[in-house]
This record gives structure tokens, sequence and C-alpha cells, in this order.
């Protein structure tokens, strides 16, 4: 088992930190309305359905961005699409500082927040470039732990938001997207992976059950995470009658742990395989939601909150261990479509779980579909996984050695656009 060390020596540590922490930050800035939203929701009297629908405006609007941004990326390079898309975020804030005074306003913020919601395919493919495939799943989990921006996100946005008004966290954020910008330009290198392709080729992966496959369970580990972390601070303030700040440091908790737990996802989905990790986590996942369903006191449900945002985050980097595996060749786009349509899934639990307050008058059926949903995914899992193991990935999601065998049925699948499954 290779050491930490002997890990960052085969590839280049300065572009990994420079992708986490544009991640990071973008991460942040994408949940803005969601660790505000009972702020906003106050402001303009919303139902929960309309809470649910602002909130999950900017994973909507950040799932359709990630795939243009990550062809971008395949022409202008890794780093210079971080670099393009971290000025327009900056841009982007200053709109919500000086403009946003309606709920018509916030919806169209939450489109403009979107725009750090792509970030996801690039920052990992930039961060992992440099690392061989063996370890790749490490550098995808140290880079995607990013996610942990969630955290900034809800520490810092309601006490802000009190003090100053909700309005000028735009203008914060704004200001502190000025760090990671300049720390990816003085220290990132573009990756030497890249490859000249066609349109054709980019989006060739678009057409194979692979990467359908791949959508599929990411709905419900990122989309999972991101849809949670959202609607959470909401979810405390209503469910349990805690302050606005109180609810932003309980969503916090749970966030925390599912951003930390996504580099051992990545780390174990290199040591043990990918596709044993993703049925571990998925399983977890399921217990989680179905026992949320029994409305558990405060301590019970923040508790089961750090379970499933573990489980979640866990699955992120164990799926992502795979996709350089599976699309060796590009895996930037790869990674954006796989990442745009799991962000999609993100958009179904806030508004699942607003409809369910609003017409039921709690969220259990929320919670509930939610875990029938993880477990049908499961079952497809399984299924799939039977097919996968020897063409292109090696027993349990390990990798397939010799490597060299690993990147064949893939290149093929991809430049002919056939699903070879």
């Amino acid at each position: 088992m290779a050491s930490f060390k002997t890990v960052m020596k085969s590839g280049h540590p300065p572009t990994l930190f420079a992708a986490f922490l544009y991640f990071d930050f973008c991460f942040a800035i994408w949940v803005l309305n969601g660790a505000m939203g009972p702020f906003i929701t106050e402001t303009y009297k919303l139902t929960p359905a309309q809470t649910g629908f602002m909130i999950s405006l900017p994973i909507l609007a950040g799932a359709i961005m990630r795939f243009p941004l990550g062809v971008l990326a395949q022409y202008i390079g890794r780093k210079n699409a971080a670099i393009t898309e971290m000025s327009l975020i900056i841009l982007a804030m200053g709109f919500g500082f000086f403009y946003v005074s309606s709920f018509n306003d916030v919806l169209a913020m939450g489109v403009l927040l979107g725009i750090a919601g792509a970030s996801f395919g690039v920052a990992l493919s930039l961060g992992s470039g440099w690392f061989p495939a063996e370890h790749k799943g490490l550098a995808m989990g140290i880079a995607g732990a990013g996610n942990s921006g969630t955290v900034l996100a809800v520490l810092f946005a309601p006490p802000l938001a009190q003090a100053y008004g909700w309005q000028s966290v735009y203008g914060f954020a704004g200001a502190i997207m000025a760090i990671p910008l300049l720390v990816m330009i003085v220290f990132a290198k573009e990756p030497p992976d890249r490859e000249h392709q066609s349109f054709r080729e980019h989006i060739a992966c678009l057409f194979e059950k692979d990467g359908w496959a791949f959508n599929l369970v990411y709905v419900i580990t990122f989309g999972g995470f991101i849809g949670l972390s959202n609607f959470l601070p909401t979810f405390f303030y209503e469910q349990f009658a805690v302050t606005k700040v109180e609810a932003g440091r309980l969503t916090m908790l749970a966030a925390l742990m599912g951003s930390a737990i996504r580099v051992l996802g990545g780390y174990f989905a290199d040591r043990l395989g990918g596709i044993l990790v993703l049925t571990v986590v998925l399983l977890a996942a399921v217990g989680s939601f179905l026992l949320l369903t029994t409305t558990p006191t405060l301590l019970l449900t923040t508790i089961l909150f750090m379970f499933c945002f573990a489980a979640l985050g866990a699955g992120n980097g164990a799926l992502f261990q795979l996709v350089p595996l599976r699309w060796p060749s590009n895996t930037a786009v790869a990674g954006s479509m796989i990442g745009e349509i799991g962000a999609l899934g993100g958009a179904i639990l806030p508004n699942a779980m607003g409809l369910s307050k609003q017409y039921t008058g709690g969220f259990a059926v929320g919670f509930l579909f939610y875990a029938a949903f993880t477990a049908v995914v499961l079952g497809c899992l399984a299924l799939w996984s039977r097919k996968w193991v020897g063409q292109w990935v090696g027993p349990r999601g390990k990798v397939l050695a010799p490597a060299g065998t690993a990147a064949a049925p893939a290149s093929q699948g991809m430049l002919g656009g056939v699903q070879r499954a």
C-alpha cells in the first residue's frame, strides 16, 4: 500500500491544492441560497414549495453549465477554464450585492450561482491529471473534498446575513473568490493528459450505457449530498424551531462529515475497489433515509444526517475512482457529464421535501421516496457491475492489470459511440 507521501510524489501537489481550493470556494458560493434559505423565506414569506424551488434552482443551473465548461476545458485547458469561471463568479456576486431586491431577483441570482456549480468536472480532472491511474482515486477524492465549501457556506453565511443583511453575503463571497483565483494563476500547471479530440469524440460518452449508469448512481450520492446540504438549514429551522444560525451550525456538522469522508472514499476505492465501496455506502444511505422517516429527536436526527452524509461523501469519492478507468482519455468531459446529471438529482430532493411538507405537513414522505430510489439504484449497480468487471475494471472495481488493458474497451466504446457491455 503506497504511503501518502509516495502518492503525492507521483503527481503535482500544487495543482492538486489549487484544484481543491478552486472547488471549495466555488462550492461554498453555489450553496449560498440554501445556507440563507430561512432568511430568504422569511423576507418574502415563501411557501414550502417555493422555498424548495428557490433552493433547487442553483443546483439545476450548475448542472446544466457543467458539461459546456468541461468541453471548453478540453480546448483551452482546465486551468484556463477554471480562471475564466472564477472571474465570471466574481461578476455574478456583484450583481447579487447591488441588485437583488425581490424574489424574482433571488431566482435570477440562483441561475448565476449555478456558474459556481459548474466547476466540478474541471476541478477533479485538473487535480488528478498529474497522477497515475492507481492513485487517481485518492487525488480525485482530495480535489473533490472541495465540497467542504458547504461547511464554509452554512458556517459563515447565516451569521453574516444576520449581522449585515443576507444580500451583503454575496458581496463578501465575491471578495474572497479572489483567493482561489490567485492561487490558481500562480501555482497550478495544466496536466499533460490532455488530448486533441473531435467534438464527436468528446460527447461520445453521452451515447454509452455506462455513462448513464454512472449518472444514476451519482444522482443518489452527489445529488443527495448537494440536495441535503442546501435544504438542511431550512429543515432544521422548520422541524425543530432552532435559530437560523443554529440551523446552519447543525448543517455544518453533517456536511463536514460528508466532505471529509469523500477523500477516504477515493482512497478505499483505490485499495478495495470502487464497486465494493459504492455497494456499502448505498446500503448505508437507504438505512439512513428510512430511519429519518420516524422523525427522531434533534440529537438523533443530527447523528443520522452525519452518518448519511458520510455514506454519500464516500460514494462520491468511490464513483470518481471509476471514471478515469472507464474514460481514460476524456475524463474531464465524462466527469462533467456525470456531474451534470448527478447535480440534477440534487434538485429533486429539495423539491420533494418542500412538496412533502406543504401537502402532508411533514418531511417523512420525502425521505421515504429517496430511500426507495436509492434501493432501486443499488439493485441496478449489482447488475451493471457484473458486465464491467474484467472488461475495463478489475474485481470489486479495482484497477485492471496490466494497466494498458483498461483503456482499450473504453476507448473503443467512446470512439465508436456504442456501448460494448
